[in-house]
């Protein structure tokens, strides 16, 4: 009844059908008569079916009917048509999410120049772009779509073969460590981080082998030497050729001018560069079609705070809408175009000031270790709060040691005093050693305080003439190296939106938006900062509008002065939502306006508009200003 085909490894079985004289089919194999008029296949077994001569529908075929006069059967047909099934079943049960789901998920990371510089292969800076791939991307597909897509941002790059190198200046063959073949998924897990953190450089295949010429070729292979820029390097400056011969005293004179002149066009160089103009273009990530929601209570501003970054929907890169709620749970009317956010980010870094993580002097914190805030992550959160404060118009946090400053840029100077350290038992211990006049009385002092030296590692025989670089060593300790794993999480956290990267280029920039600053704000800035908005010159309104100035520019003087119940900061907090102007500047511009139908000071700090009511004396003026202000939704809360 059947025959048997077989093609290569496979096996197709065939059956003879016959169709029966009052309709249908019968099929030999299954045993039964077929509802389909004309089937290809057994409905019953699934068999192929090949039509033989009509017999009664009683009568069963008493030979087999042959293949020979059949169609060759395909052997894929069966396959196909069984697979297309399956995909049809498939379909139909996971629906249309359960097909995305198996959709390729396309990754970003971060891509690179590297040029010969001062001998060896450095990253070009401002060359980063970033690149969308999928993850099982290999070392040749990521170096052509990362080639094809510097071209495109930079017209000006050679068309000349490059290279896919790793940080170190290494070309991308296979993942460090292993002999496996580089796959971008496989760096990932090998280097731990998320791709977003992950950053590969391409380089003219020109430079590379240039730079292997010229190094040192002793004992070992040629390293490709990537070197990092200091504080203050004279190749970066004009060069000076001396043309004529000199005497040594000349000589020295003629160089001591040339580095006077090197040091001020680094200090030209610096101050060419803005902070608002970094910020600027950090800003250009973000995403204004989408927003992360906060809602806030200025009771309660860290917690609303952490609720808000934490949730699942909240990204760095979408712009932040705050709601406050009033002290009744009522929500505040009005859409966040600005104004509520940079009064919740100020809130924010007052806040934060405040969080266990930090010691020190309130002018300058330092990060000391929490086991409770490092299991919720709160350091991490840190960072981020103040990355995302900067790059969204909000105000930094002006807060921070200039020690840990310089740690997290990678400056190595260091400078403490003991009162930077808050235990008062170390602090008096620290004194003794400072004060202690001979050497005996200094052994038995480090003796009987052995256990805190011997924990800093700095347990030892000491002269009197190095006392102080003996405290200074165990400040050191103290304030950065025992809470170094805190740090590092803290410095993730501010990676947020590339800021930590724009932090380390421009440390001479930024750094200082980082930490305490003396300066105070001044009536004369507020004053020049908002722009009044005048009626036509000869009005009657003109006339009252010009007498509200003077009482305006008198009540900045007493703020100044602290002869008034708020200083200029609340003044500003109130008009603006900020206490300090921020670094990425004011926008939109602030204005004075003028109010006739209310005593009493209305702001609109989204459009930093500050309405002046119109009073007739200075002291009526004055008295409503100080209500207004005091009266309004979280004075003293900043």
């Amino acid at each position: 009844m059947s025959a048997l085909f077989v093609f290569g490894t496979g096996s197709y079985s065939a059956c003879s059908a016959f169709r029966l004289k009052n309709g249908g089919m019968f099929c030999p194999s299954y045993g039964k008569k077929l509802v389909e008029e004309s089937p290809n296949f057994c409905s019953g077994c699934g068999e192929r079916l090949y039509h033989a001569s009509c017999i009664g529908d009683t009568s069963l075929p008493l030979t087999s009917q042959t293949t020979s006069n059949c169609p060759t059967p395909t052997f894929s047909t069966f396959l196909e048509y069984r697979k297309k099934k399956n995909e049809e079943r498939q379909k139909f049960s996971e629906g249309r999410k359960g097909l995305k789901k198996k959709e390729k998920r396309k990754v970003q990371i971060n891509v690179g120049l590297m040029t010969i510089k001062k001998g060896g292969l450095k990253p070009y800076r401002g060359k980063t772009i970033f690149l969308t791939t999928d993850p099982d991307a290999t070392a040749t597909s990521l170096l052509n779509q990362a080639v094809k897509k510097m071209k495109d941002f930079n017209k000006d790059l050679k068309d000349e073969p490059f290279l896919l190198l790793y940080p170190d200046g290494t070309e991308v063959i296979t993942v460090p460590g292993t002999q496996r073949p580089f796959t971008l998924e496989a760096y990932k897990a090998e280097v731990g981080k998320p791709y977003q953190r992950i950053t590969v450089f391409i380089c003219l295949k020109s430079d590379f082998e240039d730079v292997g010429e010229n190094s040192d070729l002793s004992d070992s292979d040629p390293e490709i030497v990537i070197k990092r820029p200091s504080e203050f390097d004279l190749a970066d400056t004009l060069p000076l050729e001396l043309q004529h011969e000199s005497s040594p005293l000349q000589k020295a004179a003629e160089y001591e001018v040339l580095g006077i002149l090197c040091l001020l066009m680094k200090y030209n160089r610096d101050t060419n560069l803005q902070a608002h103009g970094i910020i600027a273009n950090l800003a250009l990530e973000l995403d204004h079609k989408k927003v992360g929601r906060f809602n806030i209570s200025r009771s309660a501003v860290w917690d609303g705070a952490v609720r808000g970054f934490r949730r699942s929907t909240y990204s760095d890169n979408y712009d932040m809408f705050i709601k406050f709620n009033d002290d009744a749970g009522s929500f505040e009317e009005g859409l966040d175009t600005g104004g509520p956010r940079r009064e919740f980010l100020t809130l924010l870094m007052g806040s934060l000031r405040n969080r266990p993580i930090f010691d020190g002097p309130p002018e300058s914190r330092y990060l000391v270790y929490n086991s409770r805030a490092a299991r919720q992550d709160e350091y991490f959160l840190a960072g981020k709060m103040i990355a995302v404060s900067i790059v969204h118009g909000g105000p930094a946090p002006h807060f921070l040691s200039k020690n840990l400053v310089n740690h997290i840029t990678g400056n190595q100077s260091f400078s403490a005093t003991v009162e930077d350290v808050q235990d008062e038992e170390i602090t008096k211990i620290l004194h003794q050693v400072l004060k202690a006049e001979s050497e005996e009385s200094l052994h038995n002092l480090i003796l009987q305080n052995s256990t805190i030296f011997q924990t800093a590692g700095c347990l030892r025989n000491v002269k009197p003439f190095e006392k102080q670089a003996f405290v200074e060593e165990y400040l050191r300790w103290y304030i950065l190296e025992r809470n170094q794993s805190v740090i590092q999480r803290f410095k993730d956290g501010l990676e947020s939106l590339n800021f930590l990267s724009a932090l380390q280029q421009n440390s001479s920039v930024l750094a200082p938006l980082l930490c305490f600053s003396a300066k105070a704000l001044t009536a004369s800035e507020l004053e020049s900062m908002f722009r009044p908005d005048l009626s036509p010159a000869g009005s009657n309104k003109r006339h009252k509008e010009v007498l509200t100035l003077g009482f305006w520019a008198d009540y900045l003087l007493d703020c100044e002065e602290k002869a008034t119940a708020v200083c200029l900061e609340d003044l500003m907090m109130f008009a603006t939502g900020l206490t300090a102007v921020p670094p990425a500047g004011m926008t939109p511009p602030p204005r004075i306006q003028f109010l006739s139908v209310s005593p009493f000071p209305v702001a609109n700090i989204c459009a930093n508009t500050l309405k002046l009511p119109i009073c007739d004396s200075y002291s009526i003026f004055k008295a409503n200003m100080d209500f207004g202000i005091q009266n309004a939704p979280g004075f003293g809360c900043s």
